[in-house]
């Protein structure tokens, strides 16, 4: 934390603009030493300055510098921005002749990692701008900035808050019990108020299912005999001849991947190689593997040919997924129907233009993605959000079974408690060093 650090903080490649960020106490010193037309330690916070920088008498780059002081700035700290050339080399100069001039290179985050560490964001605004830097989808975008302008943190906030109160009213009637001005903690009391923090709970955790799919997205694999139409399918949801298709069967033999959105929502989709038995060894690893994805995806879509009777592999196939989530998909409706079929199924083609239109629907029922509000809604993003969490709600519903059982209140008081420290993990209020280095090494370089 004493050290300046400083690193690129766009990406590496070409482009126009690349920018080199520093955060520290010698920030402003440290590039006042190779920054020309310009005393740095002169100018006013929050201004942008033209200049160049030179190092060793020769001309590096044409800048523009943002001077931003602390308090008032990201990390709490002096923070200078320079805004350069894009390029490989271009930043990558500058970096180290600043690197050369006193700062250290910082670690992947460590500027968000400061941000928290120095008070201005908390650890669920801290994990919320990585979510906003690789939200792919407007929904993501729109889930990451509900957690960095604390509205989560806020809900969490108001849950400890009731369970610090109810810590306090305990403590009083076990330390002051001739207090008449105390809440009397009765059964009765402690059941309705314990009550009210699990139903808290228990919303967050239900919300939680709504942030996954927002923020991980849906797995869907296709799954079927050999030249039922898998690959013609995805190709229709992406608009594009992502997955090779033709009248051999045993086309596809690995598992092609691709993604797509659907009302705002990210779609993993997975056509798999088509299940049968072959002596090709290639292809028998491709068919395990489709085998494999029945049980690893949050959707299974088995895709039946409607030109062809039902075959031995469609009804082994049709046992497998009868328990999972699933949808059956009758392909090639264009085509003379030849199958009898007694299960629930969805049927279409990719020939028309909306020939898929149904089965993007009933994707949408199953998910109620048209019921999805990310406006002012507020998820759980990530694991390590969820396992808390579940684990501060356990001990509340602890504390309600002792109290049902008349245990005295002060070991109902000590699940309270543990309820409130697993909370305050949560956001950050307290926590452990290497729990910190662990969640910001997975943040970006720069940021």
């Amino acid at each position: 934390m004493e050290d300046t650090i400083a690193a690129i903080s766009t990406s590496i490649g070409l482009g126009a603009i690349s920018i080199v960020r520093l955060s520290g106490s010698q920030a402003i010193t440290i590039t006042n030493k190779i920054f020309k037309e310009h005393d740095i330690t002169t100018l006013a916070s929050n201004t942008i300055n033209y200049g160049h920088i030179i190092y060793e008498n020769e001309i590096i780059d044409e800048v523009l510098l943002s001077i931003m002081r602390a308090p008032k700035t990201y990390t709490t700290e002096d923070v200078i921005e320079i805004n350069c050339h894009g390029g490989i080399i271009m930043a990558n100069k500058i970096l180290d002749i600043l690197l050369k001039s006193g700062a250290r290179l910082a670690e992947p985050g460590e500027f968000t990692k400061r941000a928290f560490l120095n008070g201005r964001l908390d650890l669920i605004e801290a994990e919320s701008v990585e979510d906003l830097i690789k939200s792919q989808s407007d929904e993501q975008r729109k889930m990451a900035l509900n957690g960095l302008n604390g509205r989560l943190t806020n809900i969490i906030k108001q849950i400890r808050e009731k369970e610090l109160n109810l810590i306090a009213n305990i403590e009083v009637n076990i330390d002051y019990p001739e207090y008449d001005d105390a809440i009397e903690v009765t059964n009765n009391y402690l059941n309705n108020e314990l009550n009210d923090i699990k139903k808290d709970l228990d919303l967050l955790l239900k919300n939680a299912k709504i942030g996954k799919i927002i923020k991980s997205g849906i797995d869907i694999s296709l799954i079927g005999r050999p030249n039922v139409g898998k690959s013609s399918i995805l190709n229709a949801l992406l608009n594009e001849d992502k997955a090779i298709v033709t009248d051999i069967s045993g086309t596809t033999r690995d598992i092609i991947e691709a993604k797509t959105i659907l009302n705002g929502i990210e779609i993993n989709l997975y056509d798999t190689a088509g299940i049968r038995e072959t002596k090709d060894f290639v292809e028998k690893i491709g068919v395990e593997k489709s085998r494999n994805k029945i049980n690893n995806s949050d959707l299974v879509i088995l895709v039946l040919n409607n030109n062809e009777p039902i075959q031995e592999e469609d009804q082994e196939l049709l046992e497998k997924v009868k328990d999972k989530p699933h949808i059956i998909f009758i392909n090639k409706s264009d085509l003379e129907n030849k199958l009898d079929l007694k299960e629930s199924f969805i049927i279409g083609n990719t020939k028309d233009i909306n020939g898929l239109e149904k089965l993007k629907e009933e994707i949408i029922k199953i998910y109620n993605l048209d019921k999805i509000n990310t406006k002012d809604s507020t998820y759980l993003s990530n694991v390590r959000q969820i396992n808390l969490v579940e684990k501060a709600l356990k001990e509340i519903e602890e504390a309600i079974k002792e109290n049902q059982n008349n245990i005295p209140v002060d070991i109902i008081e000590s699940y309270i408690r543990e309820s409130w420290n697993i909370l305050g993990i949560l956001i950050g209020e307290t926590y452990e060093d290497e729990l910190i280095d662990k969640l910001f090494k997975n943040f970006c370089l720069g940021k």
